[in-house]
């Protein structure tokens, strides 16, 4: 059962006792010492790569519960980068850990791999684009006469690169994985990634979620074993779609911020930052949504 409580909003954490090393559209990032970090999940969110100025109540306590949830239902599948400190072994300061609590993990430092790796089980987002111009994703030949969010004849491996700041990311064929990280770690990391994701669809749709798609991401520790990292199956990194209301042929709702995309395609914005304010209502069903989804999955 989900142990997010209220808490006030985080848009930017702010640790005196440990160096910041990396902000980006969501997690702050510190460095903890030679084998650990410690990443905070804020509620910033971003759509269109522009950061939006509200932040979304519940957001980061939603995502690090989510990943928390399949970090440990899949150590069984491949290990996952979280540390056994606890965030109490590190930071002391009562208002940092006020200001940390439930959105906080300790993980071990890993040599992150420079590819995402994309599992689709539905045709949706950028793999129906590839689909209707090429009929293929990521040079897989799928059957004619598919409609969009249908599910597809199996899921797909479609990794795709990891594009610098302010950059899309870029579908990718699997001969470029073996090229970026060799033939054994791309395979492996297809494997790895296939099975998480068949794991994770079973158990979702089980509890009224239809997880359409997923991107992991995998990291090698000093002996080379892939390891899961960064976040693990969330409403950010997956489409969560609830069953109830699936139909194929339509773009399904949602529990993650498709509904702030939805309102800000309404507007006559240039997807150039600054961003236009968000609506309290707005902000509160984006909120009410990440909430929806956690309670869902883990009931």
């Amino acid at each position: 059962m989900s142990q997010v409580r209220t808490v006030a909003p985080l848009f930017e954490s702010n640790l005196r006792s440990l160096k910041k090393i990396h902000q980006g559209k969501v997690r702050d990032i510190y460095d903890v010492d030679e084998h650990h970090l410690l990443i905070v999940t804020t509620d910033r969110l971003s759509a269109f790569d522009v950061i939006m100025r509200e932040p979304i109540p519940f957001k980061g306590a939603v995502l690090t519960e989510i990943s928390l949830f399949w970090f440990e239902k899949t150590r069984h599948i491949v290990p996952n980068h979280l540390s056994s400190l606890r965030l109490e072994d590190i930071i002391t300061d009562p208002g940092e850990l006020t200001q940390l609590q439930g959105r906080a993990m300790v993980v071990k430092k890993l040599r992150a791999l420079p590819v995402e790796a994309v599992v689709r089980g539905y045709l949706i987002g950028s793999g129906w684009k590839d689909y209707q111009h090429s009929g293929a994703i990521c040079g897989v030949r799928l059957p004619q006469g598919l409609r969009l969010a249908d599910r597809l004849p199996e899921p797909l491996f479609t990794p795709a690169s990891k594009a610098p700041a302010g950059h899309h990311d870029e579908n990718i064929d699997f001969a470029a994985v073996e090229a970026a990280i060799g033939t054994i770690h791309a395979a492996r990391m297809r494997d790895v990634s296939l099975e998480l994701y068949d794991f994770a669809a079973r158990y979702a749709l089980a509890h009224g979620i239809i997880i359409a798609d997923t991107k992991f991401e995998f990291g090698l520790d000093t002996a080379g074993t892939l390891t899961l990292i960064d976040e693990a199956l969330t409403p950010d990194s997956s489409r969560f779609w609830p069953m109830e209301s699936y139909r194929p042929g339509m773009s399904p709702p949602s529990f993650d911020k498709q509904f702030v995309r939805d309102y800000l395609e309404s507007l006559h914005w240039n997807k150039q930052p600054p961003p236009p304010p968000l609506p309290a209502d707005i902000v509160a069903r984006t909120s009410e949504n990440y909430r929806k989804g956690l309670a869902l999955l883990t009931a």
